[in-house]
């Protein structure tokens, strides 16, 4: 068994009971859940007249229409495995239907989503697949936080649990490198904020134990438009994907609590080596657009309470969520204010390794609870009503604040992966420890 959390946030789980086998699969893209043999395949071959005639697929361009994406042109044909005899079946070594022989003989294993008919990972139903959602206002810093989460796995961290973090193919390597890696890191600018007109691609990644007996996990990365949380044809679009998550990331953002913002702001103005020609970071970019008053932080966990957690038994989600206290790096300034000391966890960085230091995990938790306990108390009861399953982290993605939204100094990211870790053990992944 794995060690226990001893607290409200505990949920036992046995590291054995994961194994390779069959699996219930989440589409990644519409995110509705279904089993592996309910599965469709696009056709490998097409002729000019009878059942195989390529056609316009309906499924998949009504998805896209969703996005105001544009349609797809003619495709071959989709089949639907249910109609295919057992004996044309394909199935591999744990029983996931992986392909099957159409009525012309011919092999397909393009196996698609049974609702919207995207191409599913070909690791889909095999291996477990978890959704993480990283949720939270506009301007928290989601697109930032995740691109440093999953450089760090990468690069570092992944190797810490003898395992690689990779992408599932070619295009999601391309746009990690081409949105992220390359924008932020080499031409150190920051991300486009993430628009809700757009249709949102998650990223998916692979966790892969070196260990053959441990099995892989297909991590969803899902970044919503933060002004979305409050549109409800956006929530509606994107409701199955925070339903069926596994778990949750809720990011927070110092500049949201009213109580610290003035004090904040004041100090960098006071800092001219970093203050530049930035106005007070930015903060018009915390308001809303028919307003002149920042948002609080209550109006996200307002959204997923009215839209989502309503509808489970006793109002509370037993979704692992992370509440995560952003841009850590600005706490500095609330020293001498008697909230944070020197030696505070939130200004200092931890790794991980070869298992969840619980006893770190503890002590962050802990600060960072007392410290909205003092600043946002509302915040921290309103957590505590809805996820059954929580505890609280501070990360900075980068270290330090972006002047002109560019990226000049260089970049020094503290406690970005403890949230996601803390996940992993509470889905029973990774073994964690008191040290």
């Amino acid at each position: 068994m794995r060690q226990s959390n001893n607290n409200e946030n505990t949920k036992d789980s046995n590291l054995s009971e994961l194994t390779y086998g069959n699996f219930d699969i989440i589409c990644p893209y519409c995110f509705e859940k279904f089993h592996t043999y309910e599965v469709v395949f696009r056709a490998s071959h097409n002729s000019s007249n009878g059942k195989f005639t390529q056609t316009f697929d309906k499924e998949l361009n009504d998805y896209r229409a969703k996005f105001k994406g544009e349609a797809i042109g003619k495709l071959n044909a989709v089949i639907d495995a249910k109609a295919v005899s057992e004996e044309n079946r394909i199935y591999d070594g744990n029983n996931v239907l992986i392909g099957i022989k159409d009525s012309e003989g011919k092999e397909t294993y393009d196996r698609l989503c049974l609702y919207c008919h995207n191409r599913l990972p070909k690791k889909a139903g095999k291996v477990p697949m978890d959704i993480i959602s990283i949720v939270g206002d506009t301007k928290v810093g989601k697109s930032v936080y995740i691109a440093a989460l999953i450089r760090l796995l990468r690069e570092k961290t992944a190797d810490n649990f003898d395992a690689v973090c990779v992408p599932i193919n070619n295009e999601i390597e391309s746009r990690f490198m081409r949105d992220f890696e390359y924008r932020i890191f080499e031409r150190n600018l920051m991300p486009e904020i993430t628009q809700r007109e757009m249709k949102q691609e998650p990223l998916i990644f692979e966790f892969r134990f070196k260990d053959r007996n441990k099995p892989s996990v297909l991590l969803v990365f899902f970044d919503m438009a933060g002004e979305g949380i409050l549109d409800q044809d956006y929530l509606d679009i994107y409701a199955n994907h925070i339903k069926n998550s596994t778990g949750m990331m809720f990011l927070l953002d110092p500049l949201q609590i009213s109580t610290i913002r003035p004090k904040i702001l004041l100090k960098i103005e006071s800092d001219e080596s970093r203050l530049k020609k930035q106005k007070s970071l930015d903060a018009q970019e915390n308001l809303i657009e028919d307003g002149d008053f920042p948002r609080g932080p209550l109006s996200g966990l307002v959204a997923l309470d009215d839209n989502f957690i309503v509808h489970e038994k006793d109002n509370r989600t037993k979704i692992p969520t992370a509440i995560v206290l952003t841009k850590s790096d600005l706490l500095e300034y609330l020293k001498e204010e008697d909230y944070f000391y020197d030696n505070s966890n939130t200004l200092i960085n931890v790794d991980h390794e070869g298992f969840l230091n619980l006893s770190e995990v503890d002590n962050i938790n802990g600060e960072v609870k007392n410290f909205l306990e003092k600043v946002c108390k509302p915040f921290k009861n309103y957590v505590y009503s809805l996820f059954e399953y929580h505890a609280y982290f501070a990360v900075s993605s980068l270290g330090h604040n972006p002047v002109d939204k560019k990226v000049s100094f260089t970049i020094n990211p503290k406690r970005v992966c403890e949230p996601f870790l803390w996940l992993l053990w509470k889905l029973g992944y990774i073994e964690g420890r008191r040290k």
